[in-house]
């Protein structure tokens, strides 16, 4: 709780970075069920290592990163969640990440939540992303 309420004062005083914005987000609306490392609890809980880095090689992938309803539904707004995402992508999928990998943008969540996700498992299971595992 303290860290919590630490890591509030210090970005609404503007002392944190954009790094440290991006890392104090995570851990305010992310750590609680993604553990601080983005280890997760799978298979309840995916885990957010390596994992990530891989979906967002194609259209399709990164589109569903985005709808996923506990990302999707997230309290951040749309530039907020795009800080995150492209935080958890850097820290926790840098090796996985495609060469021409570009950030996600505002612009770009906004589109994608506007396309609700009702079975997240389910639709994974039909996209047979290459290198990735769906779950079960």
């Amino acid at each position: 709780m303290v860290l919590v309420i630490t890591l509030a004062v210090l970005l609404l005083s503007g002392v944190v970075d954009a790094a440290d914005d991006a890392q104090a987000r995570y851990l305010l609306h992310c750590r609680g069920c993604h553990l601080a490392n983005g280890t997760g609890v799978p298979p309840d809980v995916p885990t957010l290592v390596n994992e990530i880095g891989r979906l967002v090689a194609t259209p399709v992938g990164r589109e569903y990163v985005v709808r996923v309803p506990g990302v999707s539904q997230s309290a951040l707004d749309d530039e907020g969640l795009a800080i995150v995402l492209n935080w958890i992508l850097e820290m926790f999928n840098a090796d996985t990440l495609p060469a021409d990998f570009q950030p996600y943008s505002a612009g770009e969540i906004a589109e994608a939540r506007k396309k609700v996700l009702a079975d997240p498992l389910k639709y994974r299971r039909t996209l047979r992303l290459h290198g990735t595992r769906a779950p079960n």
